[in-house]
């Protein structure tokens, strides 16, 4: 990062906070007292700013209300024991919204916008960072297309924004999942290793119709026959089969999570034996029914680890073993929170401290 590099910051005249029952989180309600600005033009990034949180003026005929060009982010703000702000690896998020930025057309972003705003914006609201370990500042940079015109073209101009919300557990509870073998959320060749806003109108529609089943989220298949799996919901998806941990492998229909990296990582380590790899419906469905799958599980920044409660397929529920037996997810989870925290020790430098 650049020392060099210049950020406006205006503060807000009256704070939101005191108005904020850190009690109680629901996802994303919340935002804090400031956000991060900043716009490209002309092949740079310029005019770098911190300002109170305020709604936007658009065109209506700019580029992203039509065409799609949005892209986003998401990751946390902690508190480890020392009271730190810490951010759980921030450079891995800059390289994957700019694999984003790349599929869509959009401008790359620097060190200087992406982490020095983001760092800055954190120290501008550090008040808003929860205490409770259950609990964080849930970050979501993104960027939008800036262009007027109704014409399908990429645009010159991009505003990238960071906001932040606090937030408690994304799940409170485990989750029960169904297979989905009819919708389709991203195809081979498509935007689906992306962070862009076409992924998640895509499963909206699906997922409301499991939800009014009473299921929490789907298990999504591949687009051509619906026989290999590939996400769950807005997570990564993991197995634990024969006592080998066992996912999908990326490619341009997965999204690469930062969290999924994390827990293979951690997962090789422990000697575990890991496979990425094709995982097909039948094989799970399989392993279901002559009780050889041990643990199932969604991973990603909002939820971290996400147990299954249970899976179904083709009208049958297939109960999982109480979690409090599953000692593989529950470890994860506890040790990439101590490793957060500063509880354990970060052998892999993925733990940035905001000073």
């Amino acid at each position: 990062m650049s020392d060099g590099f210049q950020i406006k910051i205006e503060k807000t005249e009256k704070s939101n906070l005191g108005s904020i029952d850190f009690s109680n989180l629901p996802f994303g309600k919340f935002y804090g007292d400031h956000m991060f600005v900043a716009d490209y033009k002309d092949g740079v990034w310029v005019d770098a700013r911190i300002v109170p949180f305020q709604n936007l003026s658009l065109s209506p005929a700019n580029l992203s209300l039509h065409y799609g060009q949005l892209i986003f982010e998401g990751l946390k703000a902690y508190r480890n024991v020392n009271g730190e702000i810490v951010l759980f690896r921030p450079e891995a998020h800059l390289e994957r919204i700019n694999k984003s930025a790349d599929r869509m057309c959009m401008a790359l972003l620097t060190e200087d916008v992406f982490l020095k705003g983001l760092y800055e914006l954190l120290k501008v609201d550090a008040a808003w960072i929860p205490n409770d370990p259950d609990s964080s500042l849930y970050i979501r940079p993104f960027m939008i297309a800036m262009d007027e015109g109704i014409g399908v073209t990429p645009s010159k101009t991009y505003k990238f924004m960071i906001i932040t919300s606090p937030v408690s557990k994304y799940y409170s509870e485990p989750v029960k999942v169904i297979f989905e073998d009819h919708y389709v959320r991203a195809g081979e060749g498509g935007v689906g290793f992306s962070k862009t806003a076409a992924n998640y109108a895509a499963s909206l529609y699906p997922t409301k119709l499991a939800v009014e089943k009473g299921y929490n989220q789907l298990i999504w298949t591949d687009a051509k026959e619906h026989k290999y799996i590939e996400e769950s919901g807005t997570m990564n998806i993991m197995f634990i089969i024969n006592d080998t941990l066992v996912t999908p492998a990326l490619h341009d229909s997965i999204l690469s999570g930062i969290t999924r990296d994390s827990i293979l990582t951690l997962a090789r380590e422990w000697g575990y034996k890991v496979e990425e790899r094709k995982v097909s419906v039948d094989e799970v469905v399989e392993a279901l029914k002559n009780g050889s799958l041990q643990d199932a599980f969604g991973t990603g920044t909002a939820a971290v680890v996400a147990p299954f409660a249970s899976i179904t397929h083709q009208g049958t529920d297939y109960t999982l073993a109480p979690v409090e037996t599953r000692t593989f997810s529950a470890k994860l989870k506890q040790t990439l929170l101590d490793i957060r925290l500063g509880k354990a020790e970060d052998k892999h430098n993925w733990v940035y401290i905001v000073n």
